[in-house]
């Protein structure tokens, strides 16, 4: 704020001149207290300069039937996993009261590298909410895997400085942590000074207190109450998480309480269009929360203000004179109703995403694998009982389960009757003609395949499915598009949704791809997938930093032992 324009906010405080809008007669709800007051709210440029009081402003807002809530603040995205780009993001969210959004660009670092790191930030500076940046720490997650890219501290350092950059992102390699691999000091050590934000789950004990004596602050990977208590104790802001495949928030609703809210916030991690359609954003998180008996203000105190204190922007969470003028305006507070948005001060309307400037696409090449044919996955050889990968709706970490499988001639088929099928991560960069094979079990289908270049975190491309001759066409189709998701049943797709950029996002706008990704939920469960939300659960089956069993495209991998399997 220039120096005329806090002499101007001053003035307006003071009732000497008008305030540039003013929202009047409208319920407030303090966040810290639970009080209810009605009152006029006053802003000038993107602060909050007057309540509990009456103003005059140059536009006024009836606010009467309303209630005035700090915005939201979603304290862990990856906005890749909306399937949209920033831009579509941005007016998708922004509708259900989020005014923050602090995104980690992994996904399309590891693919792109700093361009794409760049991309986000360059989509930063164009937002209607305040979109901040955390520079990725884990690109690649582990050495395990074959990805687009590789950032050292050395690359990442140059970036820190960037307005809307907070710090280092989610420390998924907890292992190089504790093990003080080189690598992860360096940026551990460039960003003491900064915000640096965790990805510990199931991290207990003295191995915990190592991790967080690397002055990691945050952790959105806790997945009980007792896993949460634990870190609260020890420093920790813990992250209550509740996208389309992590679903966190029952159990871990208990911890939250007018004494812990402060140590609390809300994330979505990943949550595409179709859910944020049918369920909501945060918006949907705070009504369940208070649904089940949680403090109202407490809830609302951790959407708001103590996402944004947990991550220093403390110029936000309060509908306070001096605040940043980030509100929204709900019909019902238990409810959530979100009625209207200020963001920066300004009232979200469709003019302010018509008047942004343009950011075009990055990365329509990324995917450089020749086609795959039916014997390409083929399993030959391995011992039984099998390793197989165990799948429950929900959750990212999955089982190391193992079976008894057929092998006729000595190769190893799908078996129905105990819901194990086949799965594969084939390598998309050009580098090498990788296949990992394995087995799933927890999908249900019956026939086909379902293939997706949205494989965390290399995003290598994924597939599962029944018949090898499906399983090529699924992959071959996912090539073919550049990027994207596909179902697949005898020998072609059945549906698709094309990902161009960088196999992450669709150019499409988010009502485009809510469409499509309903009639690839449809598909797949005439396939029999009983997942409601299969193409996220087929994503983490790659992740080779969350418990217990994975598969990359170099094979199986032990994520608690930190090493491959080697079967078949």
């Amino acid at each position: 704020m220039d120096k005329a324009t806090l002499a101007r906010a001053i003035a307006a405080a003071a009732g000497r001149e008008p305030a540039d809008l003013v929202i009047g007669d409208v319920d407030i709800l303090d966040v810290i207290t639970g009080a209810v007051t009605r009152s006029d709210v006053a802003i000038v440029g993107e602060r909050i300069v007057g309540t509990h009081a009456s103003y005059e402003g140059k536009r006024r807002l009836d606010g009467r039937g309303l209630t005035c809530v700090p915005g939201f603040v979603d304290t862990h995205v990856h906005v890749e996993s909306s399937l949209v780009t920033p831009l579509e993001f941005d007016r998708c969210v922004v509708a259900h009261g989020v005014t923050t959004a602090i995104c980690d660009p992994h996904e399309i670092a590891n693919v792109l590298g700093l361009a794409g790191i760049r991309y986000l930030l360059d989509a930063s500076e164009r937002t209607v909410l305040d979109l901040r940046v955390q520079l990725s720490s884990c690109v690649p997650s582990t050495g395990f895997e074959t990805t687009g890219a590789a950032l050292s501290a050395a690359d990442l350092v140059p970036l820190s400085t960037h307005p809307k950059v907070i710090g280092l992102a989610e420390v998924m390699n907890y292992p190089g942590v504790l093990a003080c691999k080189p690598d992860m000091l360096d940026k551990l050590t460039a960003f003491q000074d900064g915000h640096i934000d965790g990805h510990a789950p199931l991290l207990s004990g003295r191995d915990l207190n190592a991790y967080l004596a690397a002055r990691i602050r945050t952790d959105h990977e806790a997945t009980s109450a007792a896993e949460a208590y634990e870190k609260l104790a020890k420093g920790m802001a813990i992250l209550i998480r509740e996208g389309s495949v992590s679903k966190d928030l029952d159990a871990l609703a208990e911890v939250l309480d007018a004494d812990t809210a402060s140590f609390l916030a809300l994330c979505t991690d990943d949550r595409n269009p179709l859910d944020i359609g049918e369920e909501g954003h945060l918006d949907f998180m705070i009504r369940r929360l208070i649904a089940k008996g949680r403090p109202r203000h407490a809830v609302y105190r951790a959407a708001s203000w103590s996402g944004a204190n947990a991550f220093g922007l403390r110029d936000r969470g309060l509908v306070a004179p001096g605040w940043r003028a980030d509100l929204v305006l709900v019909e019902d507070l238990d409810a959530c109703r979100v009625a209207d948005v200020i963001v920066g001060g300004r009232r979200v309307e469709d003019t302010l995403f018509a008047d942004r400037p343009p950011l075009g696409p990055v990365g329509l090449e990324s995917v450089q694998r020749a086609p795959v044919r039916a014997d390409d996955f083929r399993i030959v050889g391995g011992d039984n009982p099998a390793p197989v990968i165990g799948v429950t709706a929900g959750r990212i970490i999955t089982e190391r389960l193992a079976f008894d499988m057929s092998i006729d001639g000595g190769e190893v088929s799908a078996d129905l009757a105990q819901d194990v099928i086949k799965c594969a991560v084939v390598a998309r960069y050009g580098k090498n003609e990788n296949i990992g094979r394995g087995l799933v079990h927890g999908f249900g289908l019956k026939r086909g395949a379902i293939a997706s270049s949205v494989g965390h975190d290399s995003h290598n491309i994924i597939v599962v499915g029944v018949d090898d001759s499906d399983i090529a066409a699924a992959v071959n189709r996912v090539i073919a598009m550049q990027g994207g998701f596909v179902v697949a049943a005898g020998g072609e797709a059945r549906a698709e949704l094309a990902l161009p950029v960088a196999g992450l996002m669709s150019v499409e706008p988010f009502e485009a791809v809510r469409s499509k990704l309903i009639e690839l939920r449809v598909a797949a469960q005439g396939l029999g997938c009983i997942l409601p939300e299969p193409f996220l659960q087929v994503a983490f089956l790659p992740l080779p930093v969350i418990p217990h069993l994975k598969i990359t495209d170099k094979g199986l991998f032990d994520v608690d032992r930190f090493q491959l399997v080697g079967w078949p």
